[in-house]
């Protein structure tokens, strides 16, 4: 999973049927968990463009989408959002709900 300016976000997400971005924080514990649950994830689903990106430098893309807390995973699907996660749970949860 590559890190993701909120530009690269924008024009993947526009150009893709499917594209998910992970917002966290550094000093989160519950983020390294999510992050460990998205790394299975990127290794199952190659293709799938996933980013991720530190909240800290993407303050205007909080605003934007009203992330209300980390880790959150941004689902967009055609261009328009889908879905924001907060509850990874686990990686066949995350799988579905990219599917």
């Amino acid at each position: 999973m590559n890190e993701w300016t909120y530009s690269e976000w924008k024009e993947l997400a526009d150009r893709e049927e499917l594209a998910a971005f992970y917002l966290y924080t550094p000093l989160c514990g519950t983020c390294a968990v999510a992050g460990k649950i998205l790394n299975v994830v990127t290794e199952l689903k190659p293709s799938l463009p996933i980013g991720k990106a530190n909240l800290n430098y993407v303050e205007e893309l909080a605003t934007e989408y009203q992330v209300e807390s980390v880790p959150c995973l941004l689902i967009k699907r055609k261009g328009e959002q889908a879905e924001k996660v907060y509850a990874f749970q686990s990686v066949q949860n995350i799988l579905e709900k990219l599917s």
